[in-house]
């Protein structure tokens, strides 16, 4: 029996290609994505960031989080719990190929600590 791969690894192999990743949310998450990626623009990830969070988030979203307040708390007023963070975490890391430390994350508290968060990650990480 051959051993299962580890979460953890040490150098995931980045995914063919990206957008297959992204298929199943919604094209206006894609369409961001593609801008991003034409222009280098990390504002124009807001839509993709949503997406991933209404994809995680533990309970369906009572309106779309583009329209929530940004100061909105993720765990407290969100439901957002250690698990579905994490996922997002991994999800986020392979798609962008960064690294996220979970002594990074100890700040993000809102959806607008997030969204700052990622665009800093995805422009500050290095060119390959």
């Amino acid at each position: 029996m051959e051993p299962s791969p580890s979460l953890s690894s040490a150098n995931p192999a980045p995914p063919a290609n990206p957008e297959d990743r992204i298929r199943h949310l919604p094209e206006t998450a894609q369409a961001a994505f593609r801008k991003f990626r034409a222009l280098g623009d990390v504002t124009a990830l807001d839509p993709l960031i949503f997406a991933i969070l209404e994809n995680y988030a533990p309970r369906k979203p009572t309106q779309p989080l583009a329209d929530v307040p940004g100061s909105t708390l993720l765990m407290d007023t969100l439901g957002f719990d250690s698990l579905a963070i994490t996922e997002i975490v991994f999800f986020t890391e392979e798609l962008f190929e960064i690294t996220i430390a979970n002594e990074e994350l100890i700040r993000v508290r809102t959806l607008d600590d997030l969204r700052g968060f990622i665009q800093r990650k995805v422009r500050d990480r290095p060119s390959a």
